[in-house]
């Protein structure tokens, strides 16, 4: 799908189809949806914000077990969200005013799901979202 803010609701949407049909329940489908919105958000405003149109976000899903996992697929310059400062549990106490900004999305979306992973395979960057039907 083209890779502009306007996909987003498209994406959450095919987020939701498939984890309705892996059996998973609506807290942790919001979880997924919120992940995935925060990377795919990045990738546009960050990843793509010189690429002009014509780029794309490629989303699968696939059921393993008793996890879904989705897959978002660009081919932005390499970013591994993983390599990000994440805030620590102190500056999560803090207020909002005393916080440093940025960071919290890309938080949020790593530890809301089961699993997270990044591999940059043939020019694209992969961003591996996993969440288990049963939560652990």
């Amino acid at each position: 799908m083209p890779a502009d803010l306007e996909s987003l609701a498209d994406i959450r949407g095919f987020v939701k189809e498939a984890a309705d049909g892996a059996g998973i329940d609506e807290s942790r489908t919001y979880q997924l949806q919120l992940a995935v919105d925060e990377i795919a958000t990045n990738i546009i405003l960050y990843g793509y914000k010189d690429a002009g149109e014509g780029a794309v976000l490629s989303i699968g899903a696939e059921t393993r077990g008793d996890a879904l996992v989705i897959t978002l697929k660009d081919q932005s310059p390499p970013f591994d969200p993983r390599t990000m400062q994440l805030p620590e549990a102190e500056d999560l106490a803090r207020p909002l005013e005393d916080r440093k900004i940025g960071g919290l999305g890309i938080y949020l979306a790593i530890h809301g799901v089961d699993r997270f992973d990044y591999r940059r395979e043939d020019g694209s960057n992969l961003n591996i979202f996993e969440v288990r039907a049963v939560h652990e």
